[in-house]
This record gives structure tokens, sequence and C-alpha cells, in this order.
């Protein structure tokens, strides 16, 4: 077998399959290998890493043979065939709703954040619900993978960049619903259109009533909750433990993350937003707060004429990084182009009074400055900290 793209993914597809005594080729950008069709000679799958786009060379040469496509998650349940998965997609808040549905079932999760499922191989007892985070790149490649539960957030525009158009890229997320049968559960918005497949559907909306409050701020984390809720009902779970649940899990790092509270300022970190209908919800969270904003990274092809109209008077400045400074500025003639990371929070941490919000919410991706969003968020916490107003002054003194 050929594994395509060997970072994380990658990395344990090749363990979980040569753990069963498959000879396993990798290819990757980094070894300079990834476009040697030699590899294909007597391969019979290859199996591809979400980084990697479906007109790779390698991805394209095995479609013209005929050699099947997976993704590592198709990979993944097939390596655990008594699992139960529960399958989270959509635009924004996949990883928040998978991380709570987790906390909900103990269940492990992984996917598109923190662990691949191949890593769980060997690890999870039948019957055990796994949750799977699943990105539009990882459902691109599916075949008969069937979630359980599947849940789908809301749809956006988003990596129009490597999807051909809106179209292309909803129709890879409602591939998650594709295999699902009779006695499997869909979760969809309320009003949501019709969806492959022929789960049970079961519906959700940010006002429905919750066992608890979640704890978590944000009408979108609300959101966020009736979907993780409608899940673990219809995986069988009590509404006490569903309630508790909802008033103990903190979040998830680098969305709308509380990283300190200095000098009456509270800095937050929500690097995770990397498109304009995340960045937007952020403003939401924070339409009672004074805020200075920070924006931009590296492209999407994304319109943020809708991200100027999501900017209230609550909004005192706004601070540009990265390299679509240009393009925001044309939608935001009034923010001011501090060019990097450090500048904008210094400045931002200047102009900011008690009771002001510093919030990191690029709706951009980060690959221009930082090799990705965990970086960015990681660097505006070490800003933070060493910022004079939070100790950072005394701290180097130390």
């Amino acid at each position: 077998m050929l594994v395509v793209g060997l970072a994380r993914s990658g990395k344990a597809a090749s363990a979980a399959l040569e753990r069963r005594g498959v000879d396993v080729v990798g290819a990757d950008r980094k070894y300079g290998n990834d476009a040697d069709v030699s590899l294909l000679e007597g391969v019979g799958l290859l199996v591809k890493s979400p980084g990697v786009p479906g007109e790779a060379p390698l991805v394209l040469e095995a479609r013209r043979r005929g050699i099947p496509v997976w993704s590592e998650i198709e990979l993944g349940a097939r390596l655990l065939p008594e699992a139960l998965i529960v399958g989270v997609t959509g635009t924004n808040g996949k990883t928040t709703t998978a991380e709570l549905l987790g906390f909900v079932l103990d269940a492990p999760v992984a996917g598109n954040v923190g662990r691949a499922l191949c890593e769980l191989d060997g690890l999870v007892d039948p019957g055990r619900p796994v949750v799977c985070e699943m990105s539009s790149f990882q459902l691109e490649d599916i075949h008969e993978l069937r979630p359980r539960v599947a849940i789908l957030l809301n749809l956006e525009p988003d990596h129009l960049d490597r999807h051909d158009g809106f179209d292309a890229y909803r129709a890879a997320k409602l591939r998650v619903f594709e295999n699902q049968h009779a006695d499997d559960t869909a979760v969809v918005p309320r009003g949501f259109g019709a969806t492959p497949g022929h789960g049970r559907r079961q519906e959700f909306a940010w006002d429905d009533p919750l066992p608890a409050e979640p704890r978590i701020p944000g009408v979108h984390n609300r959101e966020n909750a009736a979907a993780a809720t409608a899940a673990a009902r219809a995986l069988g779970a009590a509404d006490d433990r569903i309630a508790y649940a909802l008033r103990e899990f903190p979040g998830v790092a680098h969305r709308l993350e509380l990283v300190a509270e200095c000098g009456g300022v509270r800095y937050v970190n929500d690097s995770k937003a990397t498109n304009v209908a995340s960045a937007r919800r952020a403003l939401e969270a924070y339409a009672a707060e004074p805020v200075q904003l920070i924006l931009g990274g590296s492209r999407k092809n994304e319109d943020f004429g809708p991200l100027r109209d999501a900017i209230g008077p609550n909004v005192e400045a706004i601070y540009l990084i990265g390299e679509t400074a240009d393009e925001l500025a044309v939608a935001l003639p009034d923010a001011i182009r501090a060019g990097d990371l450090g500048t904008a929070v210094a400045s931002a941490a200047g102009a900011s009074r008690p009771g002001s919000v510093v919030l990191l919410s690029p709706a951009c991706a980060s690959f221009d400055q930082f090799e990705n969003f965990e970086e960015r968020g990681e660097e505006f916490r070490r800003l933070v900290e060493n910022l004079e107003v939070c100790g950072g002054a005394s701290k180097a003194m130390s």
C-alpha cells in the first residue's frame, strides 16, 4: 500500500498497516517523492492524508490506474469495525462539539483533532463510541465509512482555495451521511435541507431547551451544545450526565480561550477562527464589551464584506496582520496596519481599558506567518504573558 502525506495521519495509517504485516510505501513532499508515480507499481491501495489535495500527482495517477484512494478516516473506520463511530463535521465548531461529546460519553476523540483515527487501532472495546471530527478534506475520500450518529453543525464558505467552489465543499461535508442506515441518526441544524443516506433526522438549534446551560460563552457554543445534546441522547446518554458535562466542560484551546486577565482587560485567543463565519461568531460572543480586534493571516479566497457588516460599535479598534492586510483594509478602511502579531498585541494592550477584550479572531488561516493556527495561538499567549501589565517585565527581571 502507498500512504501519501506523512504527517500525523499518514504516520498513524502506516503504523497500523505495518502492525498487520502490510508492506507500506510512504510518500511526502518533504522527502521529494510525492510526484514519483513509479511508487504506484504493485500498489493496491493509496491512503491519502487530509493535507494532500486531490490534484496531487500520485493521487491523480492512482485514480487513472483504477487504484482505490481512501482517506485516513476510511482506513481507521475499517480498522475499528466494532466501534460505534460518531462523526462530527461542519464549517465551525467541530472540535468544540467533538470534545464536548467525548466528555459526555467518556469516549475517545480522534480524526481532525489531536490524534488520527488510526491511532486508536487496537485500543477501543467493541461497541464503545468513538467521536471523530471529520473535515471536508477527510470526507472527500470515504467509501464505506458509516457513522452511527453523524452531526452537521453548519455550512459556510470555507476552504474555497482547495475545493472547486462552495457546492463541492458542501457535497464533501454531506458525505458524512451517505452510508447511514435507517437505524442511524443524522443530526442537522433546524430547517436544513435534504441530506443523503437513510439516517433518522434529528434537528437542533441554538435556542433548544438544554439540561443545563453550557459553561463556554457565545450563542454559537450554545448551538454546539444543542447538537452534542441531540447526539448524546440518540446514543442513550442520560440528561443528568449531559447536564454535568455542559456545566463542567471548559472549552478547547484556541477557541475563545481566555488566556489572561490583566489590569481588568481580558485577552482572548480565538486563533482557530480561520474563516469569516467563525470570526463573526466570536464578535457576537463579545458584542456587549469594548473590543480591540486582531484580524488577518493567509488567504482562503473569502469575501470580507460579511465580516465588515458584523463589526459593531463596540469594536473600538482593529489591527491588521499578515498577507490579507491589504484586502482587509479595503473592507475596513479605518483599521490599523500592525503587520505582525507582536505589534498588534502591544498596540491593542496599550489602547485597552478595564472591561475591554483584546480578541485575536483572525478570520484567516495562519500559514503566512505561522506553521498552523495552534502556533499562532501559542504566540498570542506568549506575547500576552510578556506584557508588562501581565507581569512580563517583573518575570524577565526575576
